[in-house]
């Protein structure tokens, strides 16, 4: 695959939740395999969002990873100098590549937290996911986001985290 020229690298995340866009946001793309998407963005937030175990603030930067064949969107978050905050990771559809580009990457609700040292893993939003009725709307779906997060934080607690195979950016091809 030869590299892209920068028209290529102008393309949009587009994170939809029950149907609707919940944000879109421009990002450098740094890798398509086909199978793998990997981006670069700075936080897309408003402001600074404190979680109480970690704050995603104006400066961060995110690496994101998706897959076209995985259930799951995995985010590495660093500091504007570079230093590893830890994973943020979506519980997603299987992400799709749309003719113009972008990435569409579905949220089930269900997140995963990993701290930079691996020694917090905290699963998250698992009464959203309750709530929002896809187990009854879609129980095939349902069943892959909860094996995608208990697979996420198996990995996470042997320290095998991120699942990827060489996490640092300008090792990607």
């Amino acid at each position: 695959m030869s590299a892209p020229s920068p028209a290529d690298d102008a393309l949009h995340v587009h994170l939809i939740k029950a149907g609707r866009t919940k944000i879109s946001y421009p990002v450098d793309l740094l890798h398509d395999d086909g199978t793998r998407i990997t981006v670069r963005a700075p936080w897309a937030g408003d402001g600074v969002r404190d979680f109480g175990f970690v704050r995603f603030a104006p400066g961060d930067v995110f690496t994101e990873h998706y897959w076209r064949d995985r259930w799951y969107a995995v985010k590495e978050v660093r500091t504007g100098d570079g230093t590893l905050k830890g994973w943020y990771c979506d519980i997603t559809r299987p992400a799709v590549r749309t003719d113009d580009g972008d990435i569409r990457s579905e949220d089930l609700d269900l997140d995963l937290w990993v701290s930079a040292d691996g020694s917090d893993i905290i699963r998250l939003d698992e009464d959203e996911f309750a709530e929002s009725g896809l187990t009854d709307r879609d129980p095939e779906a349902a069943q892959a986001a909860t094996q995608a997060l208990d697979d996420l934080e198996l990995l996470a607690e042997r320290g095998e985290f991120p699942p990827l195979p060489d996490p640092r950016p300008d090792h990607l091809t």
